[in-house]
């Protein structure tokens, strides 16, 4: 791989606006709506919630920058019951514990340093940024910089301060990325700064992929320029009402590629990578289980109270009856869904001979035939994995496509079903496959057959969705989801 030479930071491009993100901003306001109605009812765990993936973020931008090692059952603790040396064992870490605490304790201080601010009203600045690069460096005492002559040495860290030295890395092929010389930082952060500015009422998720991008760019400190790039993320989508997103050592390698494909110009990549944490994180929020009742919050005379009852009882009412809009949106989607299935299945009587007792066969289910508890367990269950809550107390949809070649059959199902606990107005659809072969009895289950997860992630969608504007997407989605159904049913023919 040749050198990345560096490069002054460029603006959004027409290219980066148009990135498609026509179903977030309904998703955004059905989240702020929601986290409204729940602070009014008295809950408190989107607070519990967002402290915890703080907690999450602060592990993981260690392990991401190969500052230490920590086993997953470990961060498990850390994260439900907070930054405890007693929680670690020298064995779980490859650093001492004490010294993990102070790491995690100073990336928890600027992260909470960033979202204090916001309530401050406190613009992103350069001040600011030396303030946070201080704290999350506050235990850090040396780096290593590269001298004239292309030697590697340790130096002091200076906390809160633009860089003296070239901080280029090299790759293990030999290359090196270039990133801002030293005597350029301060007129490039300036730019990103007052780019950063001008870009109000721009997508949230978008503005915050590019600004860790082009700051991680300029690389404008010695050391700890992706910790800080990871905070000030944070602090757009706090800002915007949204909740931070944990980039951890899971998709290290897709996050490093996408910031590749960014200094190349296609930040397409890293503002998907952002959108399916954000979606994720929302979604997961949304299925922790709420604490209130109105009922119990209130301390007035029995008069007052029951007035006040019949009161939220009509305004909640009228609002379940806009939420539930949402149901209108998953059964235009899974008409389109239907429409789709149908004629990618029938395109097989072409392309695979039949015989009489074969069949393709597509159907819808729902309230409407008395169908809505169809799926319910592997619903559950993909639900659980990714740590939601899918709620059967609301309408649940699916659009089924079947295929039966012989004694092999394949059943593909797309699910429309509510997220969260409360009715919010929010619902995902999910792909997924029921095999099952005549050669093969491990295939054969209780439940009808074996099952594939084919949806990479859920398809998100709202009650304010328009759904002219994000078929283009769902299309794009189940097409690629009944590709990997129709891929495992015909490998195991």
């Amino acid at each position: 791989m040749p050198d990345y030479k560096w490069l002054p930071i460029n603006p959004l491009s027409q290219k980066d606006l148009s990135i498609d993100l026509a179903g977030s901003q309904s998703l955004y306001e059905s989240w702020r709506s929601a986290k409204k109605r729940l602070t009014a009812l008295g809950s408190n765990q989107v607070e519990e919630f967002t402290h915890r993936l703080i907690r999450r973020l602060s592990v993981e931008t260690g392990i991401l920058e190969r500052l230490y090692d920590l086993d997953r059952g470990t961060t498990e603790a850390l994260v439900q019951k907070g930054f405890a040396e007693n929680l670690v064992a020298h064995s779980d870490t490859n650093i001492p514990p004490a010294t993990l605490m102070d790491y995690l304790h100073d990336q928890e201080a600027a992260i909470q340093l960033a979202m204090d601010v916001i309530g401050q009203s406190r613009p992103l600045s350069k001040g600011l940024l030396h303030e946070l690069h201080a704290i999350l460096t506050r235990h850090q005492e040396t780096t290593t910089a590269v001298d004239q002559f292309g030697n590697r040495l340790e130096i002091p860290l200076l906390r809160g301060k633009f860089k003296d030295h070239p901080n280029n890395p090299r790759r293990p092929d030999g290359s090196t990325h270039e990133y801002c010389p030293p005597i350029h930082v301060e007129s490039e952060i300036d730019r990103l700064l007052q780019l950063y500015h001008s870009y109000i009422g721009q997508d949230p998720v978008l503005v915050a992929a590019w600004l860790h991008h082009r700051f991680t760019q300029i690389h404008p400190y010695q050391d700890g320029n992706g910790r800080l790039a990871r905070v000030i993320v944070t602090m757009v989508l706090v800002q915007h009402d949204l909740l931070p997103v944990v980039l951890d050592r899971d998709i290290r390698t897709e996050y490093i590629d996408s910031l590749e494909k960014a200094d190349g110009g296609d930040i397409a990549s890293l503002v998907e990578i952002f959108a399916g944490l954000e979606r994720n994180a929302i979604l997961q929020a949304l299925s922790v289980d709420a604490e209130a009742d109105i009922s119990h919050q209130q301390s007035l005379t029995s008069a007052v109270i029951g007035s006040l009852a019949d009161k939220f009882k009509r305004r909640k009412q009228s609002r379940d009856a806009e939420l539930l809009r949402v149901n209108e949106k998953a059964t235009a989607l899974r008409e389109l869904a239907r429409n789709f299935i149908s004629t990618k299945l029938e395109s097989l009587r072409e392309a695979v001979p039949m015989n009489r007792e074969d069949s393709i066969l597509v159907i819808d289910g729902g309230p409407e035939n008395d169908k809505s508890h169809y799926y319910r367990n592997e619903v559950i269950k993909t639900a659980q994995a990714a740590q939601k809550f899918a709620n059967f107390d609301q309408n649940h949809y699916f659009s089924q496509g079947s295929i039966k070649l012989g004694g092999d059959r394949l059943k593909f199902i797309v699910s429309f079903h509510h997220v969260g606990v409360i009715l919010n107005g929010i619902m995902e659809a999910t792909a997924f496959a029921k095999l099952q072969f005549d050669d093969d009895p491990d295939d054969k289950d209780s439940s009808g057959g074996g099952f594939l997860q084919c949806s990479i992630e859920p398809f998100a969608f709202t009650y304010q969705t328009k759904i002219s504007d994000v078929s283009a997407a769902f299309m794009n989605w189940l097409d690629a989801s009944l590709a990997v159904g129709l891929k495992e049913y015909g490998d195991r023919l």
